[in-house]
């Protein structure tokens, strides 16, 4: 991969390694959604795991979207 930038490398990069989470997975309808939780009850859309071709252009299931979730029963 070739980056071509006229940011220094310390600026791009940062934060590459740093882990991101914890992700909760979630059923919304007909489409199955990888949320980042922030708080109790309510996540950050990271994905669009599963569903119809046209959930994908749908403007609410955008990723960084802040959605209300419930406790999921296995």
């Amino acid at each position: 991969m070739t980056i071509y930038s006229i940011m220094p490398m310390e600026l791009v990069f940062e934060g590459i390694h740093q882990e991101r989470g914890p992700y909760v997975s979630v059923q919304v309808g007909d489409v199955r959604l990888q949320l980042e939780a922030v708080s109790p009850g309510i996540g950050r859309i990271v994905r669009l795991l599963d569903g119809p071709l046209d959930a994908y252009l749908r403007p609410e299931l955008t990723p960084g979207t802040m959605v209300a979730y419930g406790p999921t029963t296995p």
